[in-house]
């Protein structure tokens, strides 16, 4: 039998296999880190897409779709977007959630304002006619005599 040389040198093929190896460990800690940073990022500070999409995106297309999320979709800290989002002194941060209903028509506003009103004074009303009551049944019940029953 005669013996087959392959040309070329045998030392390169475990370097090239540990550099594929470490390579896809590379790929694989960057998709994760992409699906947990999708999946806990709040649905404010998500770009372009809805959460759901980027989720999805970066569960089925795996390196493109986590390349997709860290450039389309994460809201980077130092970014323009992030800094014009935010609030000057963030005193009051639920007035600027996602879905939160501002009035559009400053008559409903303002009827909604005077139904709050009216019913709050129906309830001040009516718990100082329970409480005059009470009082009134209280100051009976001390004034009365044993003998009165």
């Amino acid at each position: 039998m005669e013996r087959v040389h392959l040309s070329g040198n045998c030392a390169t093929i475990p370097a090239m296999l540990f550099a594929d190896g470490a390579l896809g460990l590379v790929v694989l800690a960057v998709w994760l880190f992409c699906l947990i940073d999708v999946i806990t990022t709040d649905e404010s500070h998500v770009r372009n897409l809805p959460k759901i999409a980027w989720v999805l995106i970066v569960l089925l297309l795996f390196d493109i779709g986590a390349i997709l999320w860290l450039v389309a979709g994460r809201m980077w800290p130092g970014s323009a977007n992030a800094a014009s989002s935010s609030r000057a002194g963030g005193a009051f941060p639920e007035y600027d959630r996602p879905g939160r209903f501002a009035a559009t028509n400053l008559d409903d506003d303002e009827q909604f304002l005077n139904q709050v009103r009216e019913r709050a004074d129906q309830q001040r009303r009516r718990y100082q006619e329970q409480r005059a009551a009470e009082l009134q049944a209280e100051q009976d019940r001390l004034h009365k005599r044993p003998d009165d029953k």
